[in-house]
């Protein structure tokens, strides 16, 4: 004999694999890609393709049917998906439990500093001083809620409706504040002298919303919606700006003006006017990975609980705007 027989994982559970196997795994099982998961991962494709056939010969079972065309999951790879998260959550939970007598750092994404998310990180470090929350700035929930799941991130901020159902199923959401949302003008642009821009006004503009940029994707499709509704046009792709400096450089050379929330700071040369009539509105969520449990977490929650109260956030401006998947998973949070 050759030793015991194999089984599949279902019936027979072998032990659990490494974290970094399931890792591999949930990259894969979320982009149905491999090049994708691996960029994602900082990995080269082929290491990531062998961290696949490891975990599939650990647990006995085809996790994906590959074709030159596409990747999908085998009913194995369905069922090993939730129990994947399970395990990297209490992976993460046991680190944070004997982490030196202490919590780990919790990462909390903001994409954009001097914003709402900024404001909710502030509070929670005065609530809970002893932890340590570092802040990250990813640009996207689309980017940032990879990252949450492939445990490179904690905590980020965003539009969680944009997120693909097979992404959010990993994660929890939970409102943190309807943005009235604004545009971004070059101080000499004609309607920069306005106190605020109806909507109507804009029919036949083009305006930058993003478009090109795989980490925000969630913003643009949001603005895809409110720019069919009132006839204004998508600015085309630009390259990817880093940096304060250079997104103001790549804005100026398009002279486009920008679609933002009425909190997002004005670069120099700029102004911000908030969009009127009716308001557009941008679902603020703090989104984590499901199961994770962190002080840090906690105090971010008491953050949101008071901020959102003592600043009126969850109350809609009557006769806004906004997308009705975006408000129902605002009222029924997961």
């Amino acid at each position: 004999m050759n030793g015991p027989p194999r089984c599949r994982f279902a019936a027979c559970p072998p032990p659990t694999p490494p974290p970094r196997l399931l890792r591999a795994f949930l990259a894969v099982a979320e982009d149905l890609h491999f090049t994708r998961a691996a960029a994602r991962l900082f990995v080269a494709q082929q290491a990531l393709s062998r961290d696949i056939r490891r975990l599939e010969r650990e647990l006995g079972a085809e996790l994906f049917v590959r074709t030159t065309r596409q990747v999908t999951l085998t009913p194995d790879g369905e069922r090993l998906l939730p129990y994947a998260r399970r395990v990297l959550d209490a992976h993460a939970g046991l680190a944070a439990a004997f982490g030196g007598g202490s919590a780990r750092p919790l990462l909390v994404d903001l994409n954009t500093d001097g914003m709402t998310a900024a404001r909710v990180l502030a509070r929670a470090r005065e609530i809970t001083p002893e932890c340590e929350l570092m802040a990250r700035f990813e640009s996207g929930l689309t980017w940032a809620a990879s990252e949450i799941l492939a445990g490179r991130l904690d905590v980020s901020f965003g539009r969680a409706a944009g997120l693909a159902p097979a992404v959010r199923a990993g994660l929890s959401v939970q409102p943190v504040r309807y943005e009235p949302m604004a545009l971004m003008l070059p101080a000499a642009h004609p309607l920069a002298g306005r106190a605020a821009v109806p909507l109507a006004e804009l029919s036949g503009t083009t305006v930058y919303a993003g478009a090109g940029n795989e980490r925000t994707r969630e913003w643009t499709e949001l603005a895809a919606l409110l720019f069919a509704a009132w006839g204004i046009a998508m600015a085309p792709p630009v390259p990817l700006a880093v940096g304060v400096a250079e997104f103001q450089r790549v804005m100026a050379k398009g002279g486009h003006p920008v679609l933002a929330v009425v909190d997002f700071p004005p670069l120099p040369g700029t102004v911000v006017r908030p969009l009127v009539d009716p308001v557009p509105l941008s679902p603020l969520a703090l989104v984590r990975r499901r199961g994770l449990d962190h002080p840090g977490v906690d105090a971010l929650l008491a953050a949101v609980g008071q901020l959102a109260a003592a600043n009126r956030w969850l109350e809609r401006p009557s006769g806004s705007w906004l997308p009705e998947g975006d408000l129902a998973l605002m009222r029924n949070p997961s």
